[in-house]
Order: structure tokens, then sequence, then C-alpha cells
């Protein structure tokens, strides 16, 4: 047995022995030549282990065309990328900005990612003190529309404050509208939240967010699989997001159109054994379109902090009693209450018809008018008794139950 090497797993015994720095420069230099979410490349990697499979796509021996997939073309294409790298030069850029990088492997990598199989990520560039793992463990995506309403914005920031108040990390994309809405409310909290974005932790994306995203690197974390300086495209927004959906226990969507990212993220969440909620919204609007079309199938209604811990905590994190006001009229017993409402809304009426409207006796009848008026509800006119207004019926009306 050798003990250490146990420990630092297959992708060692693939590689020949080589020690754990030639590996964490080899996948610093592959984040630059592959795209993320390759799952062919994801492939080739587990086969022949990072400082291998850098060599066949730099040294032209015959070897990468072995590689099961590989055509002429897309050789082609690596190997331009891969003439350009300097993975000494991505790391020390990182450190500068504040950053690490982080692999498979290392004691701050979060195993929850390795759920994505050939599509995990080649390693993950950090900014941020907190551990990522640590804080990945208790996590939740927050989600939703760029142009997102009021209400999608107001919704967000208070998922994002309730939950950072809660204990929880609030993860999301940190583009504009709900993602924004929900950092800055866990930021205002005093809380914690992951920024994972589709370029360079060190490109300030959104322009608008360069502040905020200055915010959640000095109070949480900013996570990207692309290493510093590179810029987002079309196609990594949406690969971003399974990164998302993978740190996370589950994914909550804030306003989303049928067609939106954040539904990739919804939908990705449920293929990998997450929960994925939606915040339900008016019917005639096209933000909140697919979030029901998610409800619709196997998303779970939320509408605040509490609902989405009791499906994503633990044993006992249940939401408080939901219940309407509680009105003066509850605490009547069913008899004083049938007597109440035997009472006409209007004139005066004597105690023996009353008796007869509500099944009682009419010295049972007498005596709880006179309990009905010790606590306001009626008041007496010669021999007769009437409603004192604003009545129990009032409140009645009030509830909708009348």
């Amino acid at each position: 047995m050798r003990g250490p090497d146990r420990e630092r797993g297959p992708e060692r015994e693939r590689d020949g022995g080589r020690d754990r720095e030639d590996q964490r420069l080899a996948r610093a230099a592959l984040t630059r030549v592959l795209e993320p979410g390759d799952e062919r490349a994801g492939r080739w990697l587990r086969l022949t282990g990072p400082v291998e499979l850098m060599r066949r796509l730099t040294v032209e021996d015959g070897s990468a065309e072995k590689l099961p997939g590989m055509t002429a073309a897309r050789l082609g294409g690596y190997r331009l990328r891969a003439a350009a790298v300097e993975p000494r030069r991505d790391l020390a850029a990182v450190e500068e900005a504040g950053g690490r990088f982080v692999c498979p492997g290392d004691r701050e990598w979060p195993s929850q990612l390795d759920d994505l199989g050939d599509a995990r990520p080649v390693g993950l560039w950090v900014r941020g003190r907190p551990d990522l793992r640590l804080w990945s463990l208790r996590s939740v995506a927050v989600v939703g529309a760029r142009a997102c309403t009021p209400y999608g914005a107001h919704m967000a920031a208070t998922l994002g404050s309730g939950l950072a108040e809660r204990g929880w990390v609030v993860v999301s994309g940190a583009a504009f509208g709900v993602d924004g809405a929900a950092h800055r409310g866990a930021l205002a909290a005093g809380g914690a939240t992951t920024a994972v974005l589709a370029c360079g932790v060190d490109v300030p994306y959104p322009r608008g967010h360069a502040e905020l995203l200055g915010r959640i690197a000095q109070q949480g974390l900013v996570v990207a699989e692309l290493p510093p300086t590179a810029h987002p495209t079309r196609s990594r927004f949406v690969l971003r997001n399974r990164v998302i959906a993978a740190l996370t226990r589950g994914t909550v969507v804030v306003e989303a159109e049928y067609r939106s990212g954040s539904l990739v993220t919804a939908r990705q969440a449920q293929r990998l054994g997450r929960f994925s909620m939606g915040v339900p919204g008016p019917a005639t609007s096209g933000l909140s379109a697919g979030v029901h079309e998610l409800l619709r199938g196997e998303g779970v209604l939320v509408t605040d902090a509490d609902e989405v811990v009791e499906l994503v905590g633990d044993i006992g994190d249940l939401p408080p009693a939901r219940r309407g006001p509680v009105l003066p009229r509850d605490h009547l017993d069913a008899v004083t209450a049938r007597v109440l409402d035997a009472l006409p809304y209007h004139g005066v009426t004597h105690p023996r018809d009353l008796a007869r409207t509500a099944g009682t006796s009419a010295d049972e009848t007498l005596g709880r008018l006179y309990e009905l008026h010790s606590l306001g509800f009626v008041e007496r006119e010669g021999d007769g008794w009437r409603l004192t207004l604003p009545s129990a019926r009032n409140d009645d009306a009030r509830r909708g139950d009348t």
C-alpha cells in the first residue's frame, strides 16, 4: 500500500506518479484550452489524467489522434489554443487578484460537482476568503430573469436576505435583474453569497455590477471555470448554469420566460437530484410563464425563505404555521357563536326569537347574550338585543366567510 498515493486518487496513477503541482499546472492550462462542459474532453481527462492530456494536445506524436472522438479539425483548434497557454502566469494573476485555483482532489473542492460526470469543471478559479467546499454544503441558488419586474426584484432580494439570515449561502450568476437582487439581499443581511461567472473572476461582467462583484469578493466568493481575463460568450452562460445547479442543494427560479437560462438551471438541478423551486407570479405575466410551467412539472412552489429551507434543509427545519388573522369571534364557543349568528344585522330581536333560530333554550340564549355583551358584540335595547357595530358579522365579512 502507498498511503499518500492512495489519497491522491486515480489521476496520479494515470499520470505515472507525477506530483500534484504538475497536475495543477496542467489543469490550469486546460481551462484555457477546453470549453466549459465539454463532455468529450472530460472523458479524455478521465481516461488520461490532466498532465497526459495536455501533453497529447501539445506534442505532435500521433497520440492525440487516438483519443476517442478526436478529429483533425478539433485537434487543430485545441493546439491553436494550447500554443498560447501560460498557466503559471494565470495562477500568478489570480493570486494577485486575491484568489486561487481549486482542483478536484483538493480539500476545498466541492465533491457535489463530481455529480456532473464528464461535464465536471476541469478546475475552478476562486476569489474570496471563505472555503468553497464548506460554503457549498449549505447553499441555495436563486436565479431568474434579467429584465425582471419590481415584484421579481423584491422577491429575489427578500429570498436572498431571508436565506442568509437563516445561515444559508445564496448562489447566483451576478447578472442584472433577479441575480443581482438576490446577491444584494444576502449582502444587506450580512450573510453569505457566491457569484458563479461565465468569464474570468477578474473580469467585471456585467460592467454595471463591478461594484457588486467587488463587494461579493470581499464578503463572499466569486467563482469561475474560465481563467483570468477570459470573456463570456452566449454558450458559456448556459454552461455556467450547470455549475450553479450542482453546487447547491436546490434552485429557486424567480420570474422566467419560457425560453430562459434560469429554467436550464432548474432542470439541471432536477437531473442531478436537487430540488427545483419556483416563485409564482401573475398568470398574465410572460415573465412568470416559465416558472408556472416549471411548477406544473417537478418544481415546488415556494413564497419565502422558510418554505425553501423546509425543502432543502435538515429534519426539523419547518416553517411557522400559516393562518389568517385571529379575530375576536374565533374565541367564541360553538353555542355562543350560533346565538351571535342568529342576531339580525339590522334591528332589535327578543331572546325567545333568538332561541328559536339558534336552537337553544331561552335561558341559555339570555346567558349567551350577556356573555356577548361583555365582549362588546351586542347591546341591550329595552327587552330586545341588537348587534354592536362594528359587529361580528363585519368581522366575518372581512374574513370572506359571508
